[in-house]
């Protein structure tokens, strides 16, 4: 059977290009690693790594070596004519290409990768969670956006829930509360119906065998795996059940790098899926234990709200960019932050500048700071809220925006715009390309950390905490409801050239994410990079001003993270600017970004994956 031959690629050498990362151990401009966290790193792990017990003191005495070519804080990109995948793990990123060899679509080897990284990075992502998806097909030669986030409980109403908080002025982030339908396994079939070629259960074998006989785990996973326990164990009384949790993650311990990992119960789970499709997991087995588990430790989910839930096909949004064309999916997802950003920074000529110019990182960060007070008022699922989304993405707003810029001083009080109605974040990103010139943008994640710390009785997969994100402000865009999708900050994006696939792109983490897409596409076309300098060079996170859960108002200047590629001068130039500053050293906010270019000529795939992550990307 098909699904065997797959599992054998799994074991097989093929002829492929391989780029690995560099994050490990490396300190120079933005691959700079803390060399507490290496020493960590290192004595949790001595059979990976035979020098573990050297000492580390000396490594921040020693750079990069050099470059024949290219930036010396980079590495080469991937190049194959046939197909690619870009994802955060090695070994996701090999059963991605195994399935397009075995004839499979673009899609199957994403649903494929992305059933892997439920395994091998929950520390990101899982079937708990949610999905977005953009896929370029060239039957039909346009994008076609998938939005697969859940709704909240049918049964719990906004005065429940503050009844149920107890005086709290906010969601918490652990426990039933924040827990809403979990939309990725529909948004796998979803995919599958429209785009799939291999059958489900062939998709999903190589992730099925690693769950069982299990895998090694990689250096960065394991960080975010041992700060995902400490953090659990910190909070461990806002968890209303976490023994089923600890006994398949954290038992005896975090998982450490180059230790083998197992989930059986995950396995059993996904063969569920093979075997009975999309029913078992709203209607069958999966939500059935689901509900038991939710009324066993008092939380609100019901089968009811499952048997309810369906992804929605929507249309992306795109917006000019010098010679290209950036593309999102709108709300109840934070994409168009990326899109009005865009329209703000069109009106300056950033090139005139060099890329780490004060003015550069200025410019980036006010239009940042517009564009979110945006989001916090008007974003929020569609369904519930009239959102302008034209008057948001048009070229003479962005206009209006830009012209609150001075460009020598940071704002003290940005506001969001008025609009004239007509009527009354941890996660993971994938992108994969086949031969065909299928190109797939994928996103999935179950919100902060691992989630909400609930495991259901032997499912082996984590509930996402997404609920987090509601506002309790009764006329806030964003107030909870029953049956309601939260503000959703994963986003995967998609550049076009003259209507044609130009690069699937996304880069993970929260609020980094519109930032992060919009200086990749600053990077290549103001800057020549190319996909894989764009996604190395040191990157700004800004955090703060108004948020979608109605928070934020008494930080309205926020603070400018950067990385530690960013020189002392332009650090001391932005803060005499006025903005306030601080320098990251460990890569950890500043998101995770894989991405695959398509030559307009050649049709020539190049691949870009994240040295901040453990990922590769892979071609053949």
């Amino acid at each position: 059977m098909l699904h065997k031959l797959i599992a054998l690629f799994l074991f097989a050498s093929s002829t492929i290009t391989t780029c690995y990362s560099l994050a490990q151990g490396t300190v120079s401009g933005t691959n700079e690693t803390n060399p507490a966290d290496v020493q960590a790193n290192l004595a949790a792990s001595p059979a990976a790594n035979p020098s573990a017990k050297i000492s580390t003191n000396g490594l921040a005495n020693i750079g990069p070596g050099g470059r024949p070519v290219g930036q010396a804080w980079s590495r080469s990109p991937v190049y194959a004519a046939n197909g690619m995948a870009a994802t955060a793990q090695p070994l996701a990123s090999q059963i991605a290409i195994n399935i397009l060899q075995a004839g499979g679509s673009a899609v199957d080897a994403a649903i494929a990768a992305n059933a892997a990284l439920g395994l091998m990075e929950p520390t990101g992502n899982g079937i708990g969670g949610d999905l977005f998806a953009i896929v370029w097909d060239p039957k039909s030669q346009r994008l076609h956006g998938l939005n697969a986030s859940g709704r909240s409980p049918a049964s719990r109403s906004l005065a429940q829930l503050r009844d149920q908080l107890q005086g709290a002025d906010s969601i918490p982030p652990l426990g039933h509360l924040p827990v809403t339908v979990p939309g990725a396994v529909d948004g796998w079939f979803s995919l599958h119906e429209r785009f799939g070629r291999l059958a489900i259960a062939d998709v999903l074998a190589p992730a099925i065998r690693y769950a069982q006989d299990g895998f090694p785990v990689s250096p960065v996973i394991a960080y975010y795996f041992g700060r995902a326990e400490r953090a659990f164990e910190r909070r461990a009384e806002m968890i209303d059940e976490f023994e089923n949790a600890k006994r398949t993650y954290f038992t005896p311990h975090a998982p450490r790098a180059g230790e083998l990992f197992k989930n059986p119960d995950l396995a059993n789970t996904y063969t569920m899926l093979a075997k009975q499709g999309r029913a078992a997991f709203y209607e069958g087995p999966i939500a059935q234990t689901i509900d038991a588990y939710m009324r066993r430790i008092g939380g609100d989910l019901r089968l009811a709200d499952f048997t309810a839930h369906k992804s929605e096909w929507v249309n992306p949004s795109c917006v000019a960019y010098r010679e290209v064309d950036l593309c999102e999916l709108p709300p109840n997802g934070q994409g168009y932050a990326a899109l009005q950003m865009v329209n703000i920074l069109k009106n300056v000529d950033l090139a005139q500048w060099p890329r780490d110019d004060a003015r550069v990182w200025h410019y980036i960060t006010e239009a940042k700071r517009l564009a979110f007070e945006d989001v916090a008022k008007y974003y929020a699922d569609p369904d519930f809220a009239d959102i302008p989304t034209d008057w948001l993405l048009s070229a003479a707003y962005g206009r209006e925006r830009f012209g609150l810029i001075r460009p020598d001083k940071a704002m003290q009080n940005p506001v969001p715009g008025v609009a004239q109605f007509e009527s009354a974040g941890d996660t993971t990103y994938l992108t994969v390309a086949d031969g065909d010139g299928m190109m797939v943008s994928l996103i999935q994640s179950n919100y902060r950390g691992m989630g909400s710390g609930l495991v259901p009785d032997r499912l082996g997969f984590m509930l996402q905490d997404r609920g987090e994100l509601f506002s309790l402000k009764p006329g806030h865009a964003n107030v909870y409801a029953p049956e309601k999708r939260p503000f959703h900050t994963i986003i995967p994006a998609f550049i076009l050239k003259d209507g044609a696939p130009l690069m699937s792109f996304g880069l993970m983490g929260g609020s980094m994410q519109p930032q992060g897409h919009v200086q990749i596409l600053i990077n290549m076309m103001d800057y020549g990079m190319n996909p894989q300098e764009a996604g190395d060079a040191a990157r700004m996170n800004h955090s703060g001003g108004r948020e979608p859960t109605g928070a934020g108002a008494d930080d309205l200047l926020g603070t400018l993270y950067l990385e530690p590629g960013v020189s002392e001068a332009t650090v001391a130039a932005l803060k005499q600017m006025g903005h306030h500053v601080e320098v990251i050293r460990n890569g950890v906010m500043f998101g995770g970004y894989q991405a695959i270019y398509r030559d307009p000529e050649t049709g020539v795939y190049t691949g870009a994956t994240e040295m901040r992550k453990d990922g590769v990307a892979i071609g053949y």
